[in-house]
């Protein structure tokens, strides 16, 4: 009896023990202690699991006290199982390694829950940090056109890109950062996207119309600047130092980060600062007037906890850009400056720019300023059956061009566009393996004229909201999607008028019953609306080969220049005609889509095939003569059109790492679009110069070998690599030819080579990480086809019989980074 006894109360003694239960609480991280966003989190010996949010955090709680095989695994990374023991004082730091994989990455962008590439039915490519930083990029765009096939960017110089999506671009790619959409002058051609492209930490690009989930502006699809957050250990402060050095324009970039979190508090800190001056090209030697400065802000404070997590961002940004113009001497070729009002058709007051200019880092008179500000806060709320995403944001972009050499603190151009921003999205848990996700967002804008001489666009009001609905449901190996939405966006302004400055002969800002006032833009009001809907699937054919399909419709109210603008920009040196009667474009697209995934292969094939009603493009207009038509300053005139356009063609991808040689990757991709302008009368008068539409990027290519040393336990060096690259560009017969707007452009070849280790100290750390790289390395004079520096040329022939402005020469860059 007394054995018994005994036995029983030992029980009641260690039932409190048993009782005990843990949460298990820690982030995921690649090799490069960058976060690994929705990696599975499982306790097999128990039957428990989670998973990690978009910053690779995981809460597993309910877990017995002791000793735990945990195992961590994710997409594109080796599965990594660790021993813990519960309870833990401190959050588990956890780093799994990268097997390269590209199509099985996740996504957060252009889908209703977070994606695995290849299973979404709308084609979406994801570029990481690490690959953004082994490229000397001008600016954020110019990082995700190298890395992403079916991308491209119209350019105005190395600091100046606009992203553009199989042959779309401008108001049709919505770009954002962290999700909320970035608001400045889209239609300017001469200033880039406001983000610090130091501090992005992943670019996510949503290829065809994403409508459905962002409403107007995205019929093209979606560019997301993802910045970077907090990834180290808890309660301790961690931070970068980066510095930056290209030869091409003498650019000096310069960056520092600091980020601290603890027990679900984070905040980060990053302020970076480029300065460079004119680039060069072996034709055109210092193209003058293409130098810039830029200054950037990004704030971070945020909280997590295991009911969601809140966020609020402030960036600043701060850009003198220079103007260049082409103005050359018609014998020599070289760059002349303007020291006059309106001495553009008069090149003998214009004297030579000497080569002391040319060196300077100093920012001439005749430049921009852009200045950009954001304040948003984004939360995730763990509410009721599922989870409430909110985002509420402001942002003010100031807009300024100084082209005015007798007067240059005199803007020529002063807008100040302030945008708010609202979005909510409520995703549902899973119920009989569906997924629901419903939610409106939209914005407000108040864009005004400051104080300017020149007034290409009326300052106008606008609003902007839409709800939508995205399910989503899996058959098996069958997942399929669909969703609807419906937008309304309102535009109106008041009759503006325009006069002459007695005092300084610039126009101004002027009242109805000021004398010799001119009505430069007539009252408006007008209501848009569009339904968009896409639906479409991925079908797995076993483990490795993947096929989807979707077919979308887009929609697009005509932007402001499209349906007001009347007047000079003088930055881009066009005068813009527009038209208050054009309809909303929309768009049907369809796309197919074949992915296949083995280890040490991987490859994709895209094809799409889009028909726009009501496509909107520029088209320049020309004299009785045929000549462009320029006013006296000699500045061209561009009017907007409408009309029914078709474009279709495809991407390929092939990423190979060979087994029997562990390091060596070989990565490629092509891609090719061609549009057609369905203007029947246009190419009725016009024939083959009117068949095609502008701005339509030619056929690329680009291969990259890479071979990384393996590392090694106590090596100092680690992931040293070698890589060689070769981009091809076809010549571009396809283009839109009436009144000369555009010309052919030679095809071109491109190589690049680069190198880069990183340091570690003794135990581990990484120290030091060091980036060689050398762009065009052959020095290769060409002009891609979006350069719109290509048509800044004011004669018909030059001596060497090369017209317009050529594109960067030869550029070598060391990059170094310096974790603390």
């Amino acid at each position: 009896m007394k054995p018994l006894l005994t036995f029983l109360f030992s029980c009641l003694l260690t039932l409190p023990v048993l009782a005990q239960t843990s949460a298990l609480r820690g982030q995921v991280l690649d090799q490069q202690g960058q976060p690994v966003p929705f990696a599975n989190v499982a306790v097999t010996a128990l039957q428990k699991g989670t998973a990690a949010d978009e910053s690779g955090r995981f809460t597993l709680p309910g877990l017995p006290v002791g000793s735990q095989q945990v195992q961590f695994s994710a997409v594109g990374y080796t599965t990594t199982t660790q021993t813990v023991t519960l309870p833990m004082a401190q959050p588990l730091t956890v780093r799994v390694k990268s097997t390269d994989s590209t199509l099985g990455e996740v996504v957060v962008t252009g889908v209703s829950r977070s994606t695995e590439i290849r299973r979404s039915p709308v084609p979406i490519a994801a570029l990481s940090g690490r690959e953004i930083r082994l490229n000397a990029n001008g600016n954020a765009i110019d990082a995700a056109v190298r890395g992403v096939p079916g991308l491209a960017a119209v350019t105005t110089g190395p600091n100046v890109s606009k992203p553009f999506i199989r042959g779309l671009g401008y108001n049709r790619v919505l770009t954002m950062f962290n999700g909320l959409r970035q608001e400045g002058q889209q239609w300017g051609d001469e200033h880039g996207i406001e983000v610090d492209g130091y501090g992005l930490d992943r670019v996510e690009v949503v290829k065809g119309p994403a409508s459905l989930l962002y409403g107007s502006d995205a019929v093209a699809g979606v560019v997301n600047l993802l910045p970077a957050l907090p990834s180290g250990p808890d309660g301790e402060l961690h931070g970068e130092a980066l510095a930056e050095y290209q030869s091409v324009n003498g650019l000096v970039g310069k960056s520092v980060a600091l980020e601290y979190q603890n027990q679900g508090l984070q905040t980060s800190l990053r302020a970076s600062h480029r300065w460079a001056r004119d680039y060069r090209n072996s034709v055109d030697g210092p193209v003058y007037n293409t130098g810039f400065r830029e200054l950037n802000l990004t704030g971070m404070l945020g909280l997590r906890k295991e009911w969601g997590a809140v966020h609020l961002w402030l960036t600043a940004y701060d850009d003198l850009q220079e103007i260049p113009d082409g103005s050359r001497d018609s014998l020599s070729r070289a760059f002349t400056r303007q020291v006059f009002e309106g001495d553009q058709d008069d090149f003998a007051t214009r004297p030579l720019v000497s080569q002391q200019e040319l060196n300077s880092y100093a920012i001439t008179d005749l430049h921009q300023r852009i200045q950009h500000y954001r304040a948003f806060a984004t939360s995730e709320l763990k509410t009721g059956p599922g989870e409430l995403r909110l985002l509420l944001g402001i942002q003010q972009n100031r807009r300024q061009e100084y082209n005015h050499p007798t007067d240059p603190a005199q803007p020529g151009l002063d807008l100040r566009l302030t945008t708010l921003n609202y979005q909510a999205r409520y995703l549902f848990q899973d119920f009989g393996s569906y997924e629901l996700t419903v939610g409106v967002n939209g914005m407000g804008q108040d864009n005004q004229h400051i104080n300017a001489t020149d007034f290409p666009i009326p300052p106008y009001r606008l609003f902007d909201i839409g709800g939508f609905g995205v399910l989503k449901k899996a058959f098996g190996a069958l997942e399929l999607t669909g969703g609807l939405r419906y937008d309304t966006r309102v535009v109106d302004w008041n009759d503006f008028y325009v006069g002459t400055d007695p005092a300084t002969g610039f126009g101004r800002r002027a009242d109805a019953t000021t004398p010799g006032a001119d009505r430069q833009f007539s009252d408006f009001h007008k209501v848009y609306r569009g339904v968009s809907a896409s639906v479409g699937g991925s079908y797995a054919v076993g483990p490795r080969l993947v096929l989807r399909a979707n077919v979308a419709r887009g929609y697009r109210a005509p932007n402001i220049p499209e349906i007001g603008s009347n007047g000079l920009d003088p930055g881009a040196h066009i005068i813009y005609l527009g038209n208050p009667a054009f309809q909303p474009e929309f768009n049907w697209q369809e796309d197919v889509g074949v992915l296949w995934k083995s280890p040490g292969f991987e490859a994709s094939a895209e094809a799409f095939y889009n028909h726009v009603e009501n496509f909107i493009y520029q088209a320049r207009q020309a004299d009785a003569n045929g000549q462009p038509l320029r006013d006296a300053l000699g500045n061209s005139t561009y009017q907007f059109q409408q009309a029914a356009a078709n474009l279709y063609g495809g991407e390929v991808a092939v990423n190979v790492q060979p087994a029997a040689l562990p390091g060596l990757s070989w990565r490629t991709g092509a891609a090719l679009v061609i549009g057609l302008n369905q203007n029947a009368a246009l190419r009725q008068r016009e024939g083959n110069a009117g068949r095609y539409l502008p701005l339509i990027p030619a056929p690329t290519a680009q291969t990259e070998l890479r071979y990384t040393l393996p590392d090694q336990a106590g090596r100092r060096l680690a992931g040293t690599y070698l890589r060689l690259t070769v981009a091809g560009t076809a010549r571009q017969n396809r283009f839109y030819a009436v009144d000369a707007a555009e010309t052919a452009t030679p095809g071109y070849v491109l190589t690049g080579l680069g190198a880069g280790t990183t340091l570690r100290t003794a135990a581990g750390r990484d120290a030091l990480q060091l980036v060689l790289q050398a762009d065009n390395l052959f020095d290769v004079a060409y002009q891609a086809h979006l350069n719109r520096l290509k048509y800044f040329e004011y004669y018909r022939a030059s001596p060497t019989g090369r017209l317009g402005i050529y594109s960067p020469g030869r550029n070598l860059s060391v990059k170094v980074v310096v974790p603390f």
